[in-house]
């Protein structure tokens, strides 16, 4: 078992530490200033025939803020969507202006797929199996070399046996065996990396993109537009976000203030918080959780060492962290999670079967006895002369045999007879 696999579970975790640092896209938008705003003229006396009615214009460029007066009570003022610009040796813009790309590029794709369905939920499901397709080439070779790893434990446990005591030869014999049968060790970094290459602009598309009301900025790729949106009726006055939020199909266990009683793919979905302490529980995050369970059961070797149980039993602890950002983070980003783990899962059946899922309690259904995956794994023979690395050894001809008269001293320093001094 090898612990590679094991590091996108632990991505929401770095995801955390990277956001509360850097977000890929600047959202932050210039408040109204004094020259875009009318300011509302004075209420007249009673029976003066004045009217109490203000017209506010927001500027909706992306040029750098100017103090004004805030929002009226109650009112939400919803940013301006911006391009991140890197501002000096500020290494938090830098990581901004390196994201943006990404984030633009997935944001154009979140906008297709809303503008198609109408449905920002349905779009979020679409775009997450379109980077799960283009990626798929990238997760088999990981979850390949994964099953054969699990196939070479054998051979593995018996070098370990046969080299006891000696660390370096080990790791040497090891590695001479990942070579002749083609496993890479290191093939879960890859995929690792580009989940938490991906997580962080799609955090930033959600929580950010979802609550803008402009986004034309991000419509545009070198001065021409690629999507035509048509916002929200409230989108122009900040009222309402122009990409509506809602996931009609998903209830919302608390009214929200945007979209009522559907769940708002833009700000987190708590279904309580417990008492005493801000911790909230999330039904997206318990889902999430459950389902990272079952693909990272599925892809444990069955083994009865003490040691490696002990290790998977740790290992199953942590997809249970994702409870604990629940409240933290956007609920379209759950709902991507969701899809992508479901998408992972099915891929993981089709190459290495159930694995090791079943028995789970002792209890294996029938459709799991007996079954073979759809594209089965099996490990690479050994070469036919056993070490292909090594060169293969050499005999001395006769005529070497009778020329070879001195013999080579001992190991313990003793000179022979033959070559010793008179």
């Amino acid at each position: 078992m090898t612990p590679v696999r094991r590091v996108p579970l632990l991505i929401p975790l770095v995801l955390l530490l990277l956001l509360s640092a850097a977000t890929p896209v600047s959202a932050e938008s210039p408040a109204p200033s004094p020259a875009a705003t009318t300011p509302a003229p004075s209420p007249s006396p009673a029976g003066a025939g004045g009217t109490t009615g203000a017209t506010t214009t927001l500027d909706d460029s992306c040029d750098e803020p100017t103090p004004s007066a805030a929002p009226s009570p109650g009112q939400t003022l919803h940013p301006v969507l911006c391009p991140a610009e890197p501002r000096g040796a500020d290494p938090v813009g830098l990581l901004s202006w390196l994201f943006t790309p990404i984030f633009q590029a997935l944001f154009l794709g979140l906008v297709a797929f809303y503008t198609l369905f109408g449905d920002i939920g349905l779009a979020i499901v679409a775009l997450t199996i379109v980077i799960r397709l283009l990626l798929v080439p990238v997760f088999k070779a990981q979850i390949v070399s994964q099953r054969r790893m699990q196939l070479l434990q054998p051979e593995l446990r018996a070098l370990a046996t046969k080299y006891k005591g000696d660390r370096a030869k080990i790791s040497q014999e090891q590695m001479r065996l990942y070579k002749e049968r083609g496993v890479n060790p290191a093939s879960g970094c890859l995929p690792a990396l580009l989940q938490l290459i991906l997580l962080i602009p799609i955090y930033s598309v959600f929580s950010s993109g979802l609550s803008a009301r402009n986004i034309s900025s991000m419509l545009q790729v070198f001065g021409f537009r690629i999507i035509d949106v048509q916002c929200q009726s409230g989108a122009a006055t900040g009222v309402e976000p122009c990409i509506d939020p809602a996931v009609h199909w998903l209830p919302a266990w608390q009214l929200d203030p945007v979209t009522g009683p559907f769940l708002n793919a833009s700000r987190p979905e708590v279904l309580f918080y417990v008492p005493g302490i801000a911790f909230g529980i999330s039904v997206l995050a318990l889902i999430a959780a459950l389902l990272q369970l079952v693909q990272t059961r599925m892809m444990q070797p069955a083994t009865n060492d003490p040691q490696v149980r002990a290790q998977q039993r740790i290992f199953l602890i942590l997809p249970l962290f994702s409870l604990i950002y629940g409240a933290l983070l956007p609920a379209g980003l759950f709902l991507y999670w969701i899809v992508t783990t479901i998408f992972s899962i099915v891929q993981q059946y089709l190459i290495a079967g159930w694995g090791s899922l079943f028995p789970l309690f002792g209890w294996t259904p029938g459709f799991a006895r007996d079954h073979k995956p759809r594209f089965t794994v099996t490990s690479v023979p050994p070469p036919p002369n056993g070490n292909d690395d090594r060169p293969p050894p050499t005999r001395r001809t006769a005529a070497e045999r009778a020329a070879g008269t001195v013999r080579p001293a001992r190991s313990g320093g003793r000179n022979n007879r033959r070559g010793r001094r008179r």
